[in-house]
This record gives C-alpha cells, structure tokens and sequence, in this order.
C-alpha cells in the first residue's frame, strides 16, 4: 500500500488594523492559504505588514496582478474600470496581463477610478 504523507496543520493568527483587512485576505487565498475573517480582541500577536510573508508576497506580485486584484475586489469589468479611468478595456487587460507596464500617471488614473492610492497598485 502506498505511503500519504501528511503535512503538519499550522494555524497562524493575524492581526490587521484598518481597512486593509479584505486585501490580506485575498493575498493569503490566492498563494493557497486557506483564510477566514475572525473577530478577536486578544493581545496583538504579529503585525502582518512587517511579516517575511506579506514582504515576500509585495515582491512577487506585479502591478497588473495587483491591479486586476484592486479591480475584482472594486467589482468592475475591465471594460468599466478603463471607460472610468479614459483607458480602453484592451489596454486594462494588457496591463493585467504583464503584456503593457502601468507607468505612474496612469497608475494615478486607475487608482482613482478604483479608490485606492497609486501604491496599491504599482510600487511607488
């Protein structure tokens, strides 16, 4: 009979303040971490943003990753997001995509039309 190998289950607590809290769940689900919402109001255990994990994750994800994400979790298609921000939706898509760099202005654009500042999109 074949052998399973079974990995150890981890729980990891994090506490995020502000509004910041859907993003770190998004961040944690799409690299496969299973996470949920809890409400708590025990001790502080970790500041998730000086993390080796979100510093690890902030570099691996690109722009057009972080704006695709920025516009899924703002529930607007391509096509809105480029009529609000004066981009066509091929264009949105080719920036999402890696095929087209996001330059500073139109970073500004797009974070406007989403709510969020520039630096949610492009590292500034």
């Amino acid at each position: 009979m074949p052998e399973v190998e079974r990995t150890p289950h981890t729980d990891i607590l994090v506490r995020v303040r502000g509004d910041k809290i859907e993003r770190v769940v998004s961040i944690l689900r799409e690299h496969g971490i299973d996470s949920e919402i809890v409400e708590d109001d025990d001790e502080i255990k970790d500041d998730f943003f000086v993390t080796n994990l979100y510093r690890q994750t902030e570099a691996e994800t690109t722009g057009g990753e972080r704006l695709g994400s920025q516009r899924r979790r703002a529930k607007m298609t391509q096509a809105a997001l480029g009529e609000a921000a004066g981009f066509t939706p091929r264009r949105i898509s080719d920036m999402e995509c890696g095929r087209r760099g996001i330059s500073i202005a139109a970073a500004r654009k797009l974070a406007a039309a989403l709510g969020v500042t520039a630096g949610e999109i492009v590292a500034v």
